[in-house]
């Protein structure tokens, strides 16, 4: 390159006159009509112009012959490419080029000799073996009306193109686990569906969910959660044929495309598949857990189906997977939308219910087996709805739960009750005490002692005379069940253990906590008197609890057979539609007012 003489320098001097027509925006203003008319009849600059653009551009340009090697170049490229000027001085620029994109290149200089302007991304090599992302302008060289090269304007893109990527990977990729994520899922499976369409062939979407992961994150932290998730996407990637076919979707839930798609044993065998490499423990922190899953799953049947539609109804089986129990798979079902809407309906109806004071209290008598009186009332929250009439508590309760509306619904429930039985008092009635059950949900939350005490306050009901029913569930967790129970207690009010029996029984913790008395569940008393079983257990509680200081309390008392039996092994009380079915309030009123000084009981 160096001594390349006139042709050199007038090479030289096309390539500055070119970087002027790049550079437009920053210098194009010395070639304006004025100042190229005072160039021209003034000094001349355009050669100290030329060889400082030449010497000092920020623009790599090189000099290229026909035969398509380097004839002279701007700037030392080694910064670049790791070859220096005299290295580079007549070798082929497609020697540089990485082999994907020599015949590429090469088609890039045949334009550009047939007079045509050029503009590509390419791949070379650097001379250390990495490769380098360039962005390459062409433009002929013409002297004479005739070709004699080419000039190249280079620009390395390589970090731009890192970034962009980094960005792309961002958009379409979950950092942790290296999964696609929804977005990257919802295109892939868009592009399945034509494809399973244009060849008649079925395919499935999956939603997965880890069962009980909360569980691992408050066991082990968020750290080991994280792993235990990188763990088990590696785990699921095996059973499907591409890696695209399985995203992580956010937190513990995953989808997977199954395609193609056989039949439905082909169906049930693949997600059996998904299932069985989750068998094996992880271990995490020296720990073996076990992990299941749970999967709803949408089979593509219409050629309407969408990407959208698909993991909707797969998200909706999961649902009833996880409410059947989980650990298991499902296949969407028409029903299943009708209920997932019904379930969204009745929730949107209840806060309106909340809202509109529809909830009202109906109140069971509890009776003494011995005396025959009334000795309390279980307050039962029913909803007047206005176009369907009374509901009873089975058909809103378990959405009320789910929901989380359970938790305004249940201190309403606590403050009607303490109401409505401070005003039977005031009357001149019996002061019994009123009992309401108490759901799992506020039994979580912070301060509900002073939430209950606030209550208190507000009705100026005595605390002796209400009554809190909780299952034996929420004391599993004794030493928290001891503090909150306790703290309750020291209010002045009671605790009962609603449906005994059915839960998870234990001496330890009836032993420990401050429980008043046990309320045997409806399901031994029913067939008392028909199995023995039933009759011994109901016989077995008494005996314990009367042992552990504890009154018993009998629910679904419906005979008078039953009745004897409850009798005759000193159960204390009882209640069921052998005493009184629920009533309204103004109904109890009017009961405990006639049984104000007898007996309420039938003989």
């Amino acid at each position: 390159m160096n001594g390349w003489s006139d042709n050199g320098i007038w090479l030289a001097g096309i390539a500055a006159g070119a970087v002027l027509t790049a550079s437009a925006a920053s210098l194009g203003w010395l070639f304006s009509r004025n100042r190229y008319r005072n160039l021209a009849t003034g000094p001349s600059y355009q050669p100290e112009l030329l060889n400082s653009l030449y010497t000092n551009s920020p623009v790599v340009f090189a000099v290229i012959d026909r035969q398509g090697r380097f004839l002279d170049i701007n700037r030392d490229p080694s910064d670049m490419v790791g070859y220096g000027k005299d290295e580079m001085n007549g070798m082929s620029f497609t020697t540089l080029v990485a082999e994907e994109f020599q015949e590429l290149t090469r088609h890039i200089f045949q334009q550009t000799l047939r007079g045509e302007k050029c503009s590509r991304e390419i791949k070379v090599l650097h001379k250390v073996g990495h490769t380098l992302d360039l962005n390459i302008h062409t433009s002929p060289m013409v002297r004479r009306n005739k070709v004699i090269g080419i000039l190249a304007f280079i620009q390395d893109i390589s970090d731009r193109k890192r970034s962009l990527e980094r960005i792309r990977y961002q958009a379409y990729y979950d950092d942790m686990t290296g999964l696609p994520n929804r977005r990257f899922f919802m295109n892939r499976l868009e592009e399945r569906l034509e494809e399973a369409r244009d060849r008649g062939i079925q395919l499935a979407v999956c939603y997965i969910d880890v069962d009980q992961f909360k569980l691992v994150n408050a066991s082990f932290g968020r750290d080991f959660g994280d792993m235990l998730l990188l763990q088990i996407a590696e785990r699921l990637s095996r059973s499907l044929s591409e890696p695209g076919d399985l995203a992580r979707m956010e937190g513990d839930e995953f989808a997977a495309c199954l395609y193609p798609l056989q039949s439905e044993e082909d169906a049930a065998r693949r997600l059996d598949d998904l299932m069985s490499v989750l068998k094996e423990p992880f271990e995490l922190n020296g720990v073996p857990v076990h992990i299941t899953v749970s999967i709803g799953v949408a089979v593509c049947r219409h050629a309407a189906d969408d990407a959208a539609t698909l993991l909707k109804r797969a998200d909706t089986a999961l649902h009833r997977v996880k409410e059947n129990g989980k650990n298991d798979y499902m296949q969407h079902s028409s029903d299943m939308d009708h209920i997932a809407l019904e379930k969204l309906t009745i929730q949107h109806e209840m806060r309106r219910a909340l809202h509109n004071n529809e909830f009202l209290l109906y109140y069971q008598p509890q009776y003494d087996l011995a005396s025959g009186q009334i000795v309390g009332m279980e307050a039962l929250v029913r909803w007047k709805h206005p176009q369907r009439g009374l509901v009873p508590p089975g058909e809103f309760i378990p959405a009320a739960e789910e929901s989380g509306i359970i938790v305004p619904l249940g201190e309403w429930v606590i403050e009607e009750a303490c109401r409505q039985n401070k005003a039977w008092q005031d009357e001149g009635l019996s002061r019994i005490p009123v009992s309401v059950n108490l759901s799992f949900r506020q039994f979580s939350q912070r301060n509900l002692t002073g939430k209950i005490s606030e209550i208190l306050q507000r009705t100026g009901l005595d605390p002796r005379y209400l009554e809190l029913e909780i299952t034996e569930s929420m004391t599993m967790d004794v030493e928290r069940a001891s503090r909150d129970l306790k703290e309750l207690t020291d209010l002045g009010l009671h605790i009962s253990i609603d449906d005994f029996g059915t839960g998870y029984s234990s001496f330890h913790y009836l032993k420990n906590l401050p429980i008043a008395r046990l309320k045997i569940d409806r399901s031994f008393v029913r067939d008392v008197q028909q199995n023995p079983s039933d009759a011994a257990i109901v016989a077995a509680i008494i005996s314990m609890a009367h042992n552990l200081q504890m009154q018993v309390i009998a629910e679904g008392v419906e005979t008078k057979g039953q009745v004897h039996f409850l009798r005759s092994y000193r159960c204390d009380e009882m209640q069921g539609y052998f005493g009184s079915p629920p009533l309204s309030s103004t109904d109890a009123q009017a009961l405990l007012t006639e049984k104000l000084n007898g007996p309420a009981l039938p003989a």
